[in-house]
Parts: C-alpha cells; structure tokens; sequence
C-alpha cells in the first residue's frame, strides 16, 4: 500500500463511477469530467479559499471557463438559501446540461453541491473533491445529497451519484486532529457493520489513527470506502441494504440538531452508535461484550459515549422525524453481533428510555 500509488474503488450501479484515493490527484479531475464539460462550478466554503481557487485556476489553465461559488463553513452551507445563490450563480453563467460542478470541501459542501447539480437542470455532473476524512469516507461516497431545514438534518435531499471522488490525502494534513478523530467515527462505523478488520486496526494502534501522515490512516480511508461502496452498489436509493450506513445515526442526528449543529457530526454519531449498541442488548440482540468493544473502541479515539440526560424528550421527537421513521414507528439500526447488522422496529417506549439512561449525565 505505497503512498506514492493511487487506488481505485469503482461504485458500481446505474452510473458507475470511481474514488481514487493518493495523493496529488488533481490531474485526474479532467478526465472525470469527461469531454463535454466547457463550464464549471468551483463550490467552496470560505474557510478553504485559498484552495477552491487554486482548483479554479487549474481548471481554467485546462481549458474550461471555471467560476467559483464561496459558502459558508460547516452545516450552515446546507440550507435552501445557500442553495439558491449556487443555482444563481449557475443561471448567471449559462450553465447548460453538458457542462458540471465541482465541490470542494468537507461533507457539507459535497451535500450541498451534490444537491445543486441534481437540481439544476434536473441533473448535471458533479465531481467531489473533499479535503475531510469525513467528506472522503461517507459524504462524498454513495450520491446522497441533502439540505438542513430548521425540523432536521438532510431532510431534504436528492440522490445523485457523481461522475468521480477524488480523496487527495495530502489535503489531511491540515486538519485539525478533532477533526480527523472525529471523521473516524464513521470509519469506525463501517468495522462495526461490515468490516472488523477496522476495528482490529484500531484496537491495535490507536495512537497513529490521529496521524495524518500513518499509512494506517489510508488504509482506513480505503477499508471504509470499498465498504460503503459495495452497499450502495447494491442500493443507491436507501430501500434496504444502505439503511445499514445510518448505523448511530438516527440519536447522532437528533444530538446534532439539539446542538444546533455545533457538535461535530462524528462526535454525535459516536454517541448514537452507543446507544444502539446498548439497545440491541436491552432487546436480548446483541452481546454485552460487543457493546463494550464500542465503548473500548470509540473511547480509545477520545470520542464522546454520552450526551445530557434532560435532553431525551426532545431527542426522542426528533427521531420521530428520522428517514428511516414509518409512521409512527421508530427504526433503528442496530447489530446481532460484528458485521452483521439489522433493524429494529418500532422498540417499547420503556426500551428506549432505558438504553438512553445508560449513555446519559448530568
């Protein structure tokens, strides 16, 4: 697994596509954006200024006319709002059908710009180029894309696979060690789903998982993508296999907005995974011993395992507002054992209360 070499993950589906993962990938973006392309769209948010502009120009010295679209840091890029100045932005520079956007940027910006380019004339390509691990390892992947309302997170959205991922690992070397912690979540994620073998890494050297520059970070980033790219080749719109990647997910969204999005997204989702973890074992599913294994694991990255005690009456209606919700009935995501994930529908109001009382404090 040699730094200087790049790895190709191909999605299959539909539209296949690939996820190179190296470092120095920006001359492969042209050939992702295939021959037609003359415009694009460089989405960015303003934190990475510098950055998006570079891109630009390299585009614009391959020969395409590149325009860029500054957005806000963090989750307040998905909104409508932001949405509506991209397609502004669009219209001012006549974008047609052939031509494509390109976000860079952690995952708000690939959900953000996906959504643009689905939306945009019904549907134009788009690249991501994310400079996160949690961009490179679940948003930019699988072509879900999506906007916050002021009722929950990504509750608007389309799916819309892009054309390419790039996963330029150099682009790691300036984030913040919180940051990158925090990205592992949803790589721990995928051991706990579908590949113990992260987890086993992770067991192992804990320490050199928050090294930017350790050969056992790319070898996360390339387990974590074949995993999710093998579940949404079998299941790009979320009507059976994918549900499994929203694993700690329904609680981690509802923290998320509780906190006003000031809770990285990680750090909630490490959170959620406890919790299902402890209410599978309520439910006589799961091993107590594999609840503690998240508890070792998730501890071990210095990643939160509990959240406010006060706060279960308003978490519990913003689950009621989860996409995995059916009517009334609450579902969750939960696992038998290791990599062998499965759903739990509809939980005794008494169940849940009790798994969530042993990841509350005061």
């Amino acid at each position: 697994m040699s730094e200087s070499k790049t790895t190709r993950i191909t999605v299959a589906g539909e539209r296949p596509y690939d996820v190179l993962v190296g470092r120095g990938l920006l001359g492969e973006l042209p050939g992702m954006l295939g021959g037609e392309v003359r415009k694009v769209l460089v989405v960015h948010p303003r934190a990475l200024r510098a950055t998006g502009e570079a891109v630009r120009e390299d585009l614009v010295a391959a020969g395409y006319e590149a325009v860029a679209a500054e957005v806000p840091d963090d989750e307040d890029a998905k909104s409508a709002q932001v949405a509506a100045f991209c397609w502004g932005v669009l219209g001012q520079a006549s974008f047609t059908r052939t031509d494509a956007v390109v976000a860079v940027g952690g995952g708000t910006v690939t959900d953000l710009a996906g959504f643009v380019a689905a939306t945009w004339l019904r549907g134009v390509r788009v690249v991501h180029v994310p400079t996160t691990l949690l961009g490179m390892v679940d948003a930019a992947v699988g072509g879900k894309t999506g906007l916050n309302t002021a009722e929950g997170k990504n509750l608007v959205g389309a799916f819309h696979p892009p054309a390419g991922v790039l996963c330029d690992l150099a682009t790691l070397e300036t984030l913040p060690r919180n940051d990158l912690l925090a990205g592992m979540a949803e790589v721990v994620k995928c051991g706990f789903v579908a590949d113990p073998v992260i987890l086993e890494r992770v067991e192992a050297d804990p320490d050199a998982v928050g090294d930017h520059a350790s050969p056992l970070v790319r070898e996360l980033v390339e387990r974590a993508v074949a995993v999710k790219a093998d579940v949404v080749g079998r299941d790009l719109r979320d009507t059976g296999d994918r549900e499994v990647l929203n694993y700690g997910h329904t609680l981690g969204h509802a923290i998320e907005l509780s906190e006003r999005f000031a809770w990285r997204h990680g750090a909630a989702v490490s959170v959620g995974m406890v919790f299902a973890a402890e209410l599978a074992s309520l439910a006589g599913r799961l091993d107590r011993s594999v609840v503690d294994r998240h508890r070792s694991v998730l501890g071990a990255l210095g990643l939160p395992l509990t959240y406010r005690g006060d706060r279960w009456p308003q978490l519990l209606q913003a689950m009621g507002r989860d996409k995995k919700t059916r009517g009334d009935r609450l579902r969750f995501v939960v696992l038998d054992d290791v990599a062998r994930p499965t759903r739990l529908e509809g939980p005794d109001p008494s169940l849940l209360a009790a798994a969530y009382a042993s990841i509350s404090r005061d």
